[in-house]
């Protein structure tokens, strides 16, 4: 099992990602390429990894938002992405869901893989013939947390677990259903089985949004910002699961805000803004010791929003 929060664990070469536009002064890509090799020595190949991304590029209209992103993540490992709102975070993980379809690159997560530059797609967006094919393992792959739970309002905690076991894996519900209880025990919230979404706290929810993704019995978690809706008082409770779960050795990549989070827990920091990784490394090295001007820029507002 990886040690978190010690020395780096994987990264490419250059690259970078934007989330939901690019962020004014973006640096350029070859900038971005002489922060991400600063942390290149080390880091593990890319045919070991569980998740291997290459030259990862998406555009909304004529906002380039992902500008040729490459990275790496092993077994069992933790990577945090961390910088501005509208650096590319959530778009990297929409496009390793698969929710958003790149123009170009390559993502391999375990066995299977995707050449968007080879996905031909419909009048609505989505991949069509072979390629959906493609497209559906990939996703299959993948469990995700986001930002506004999302849960089913009409459905019940336990059913919210199991839809997508039932629904889309074909599990005879008997078995999700014990399943499904055996989640909610790990996420603390087996009591709360049979109650609607809205009799929920909002830390109780994303907690079952956890629940649900674990459900599906994933390769990769993805989290997108899972703390950043929640009451200060809640937030506690969603950071002790997600650490539980990277001790168990889940692999885990987390857009997040929560630096002290990202400190202790991440083998692997991914500092982007204007659709690149401007910089990567150890959390004792880009949080602690960056180099990049634009990372110090970012940190000292986070952790000193008053100065």
């Amino acid at each position: 099992m990886t040690t978190h929060g010690s020395t780096p664990v994987s990264g490419s070469t250059s690259g970078g990602s934007t989330t939901d536009g690019a962020s004014a002064g973006a640096p350029s890509v070859g900038a971005a390429s002489a922060g991400a090799a600063s942390a290149g020595a080390g880091l593990s190949d890319a045919r070991d990894a569980l998740v291997d991304v290459r030259g990862l590029t998406k555009s909304f209209g004529s906002l380039e938002v992902l500008r040729g992103v490459d990275f790496t993540v092993p077994s069992g490992s933790v990577t945090v992405l961390l910088g501005p709102s509208g650096s590319g975070k959530t778009t990297v993980l929409r496009s390793l869901n698969a929710l958003d379809l790149p123009e170009a690159g390559v993502v391999r997560i375990g066995d299977a893989e995707v050449d968007y530059v080879d996905v031909p797609r419909g009048r609505d967006g989505r991949a069509k013939g072979d390629a959906a094919k493609r497209v559906g393992a990939l996703r299959s792959k993948t469990g995700m947390v986001f930002q506004q739970h999302n849960l089913f309002p009409h459905k019940s905690v336990l059913e919210n677990v199991t839809e997508g076991p039932i629904v889309v894996q074909g599990v005879a519900k008997a078995d999700a259903d014990a399943r499904g209880h055996e989640l909610l025990a790990k996420v603390g919230l087996d009591d709360q089985a049979d109650k609607y979404p809205y009799q929920l706290s909002g830390g109780q929810q994303q907690r079952v949004g956890i629940a649900r993704a674990l459900a599906l019995a994933p390769e990769l978690l993805l989290f997108d910002e899972p703390t950043s809706a929640l009451d200060p008082e809640l937030v506690g409770g969603v950071l002790s699961v997600m650490r539980e779960l990277a001790d168990e050795g889940r692999t885990m990549i987390v857009v997040t805000h929560e630096i002290a989070f990202a400190r202790d827990v991440a083998d692997q920091v991914l500092f982007m803004d204007g659709g690149v990784i401007v910089e990567r490394g150890a959390p004792s090295q880009v949080i602690d010791h960056p180099r990049e001007a634009r990372t110090q820029a970012f940190l000292k507002r986070i952790l000193d929003p008053l100065s």
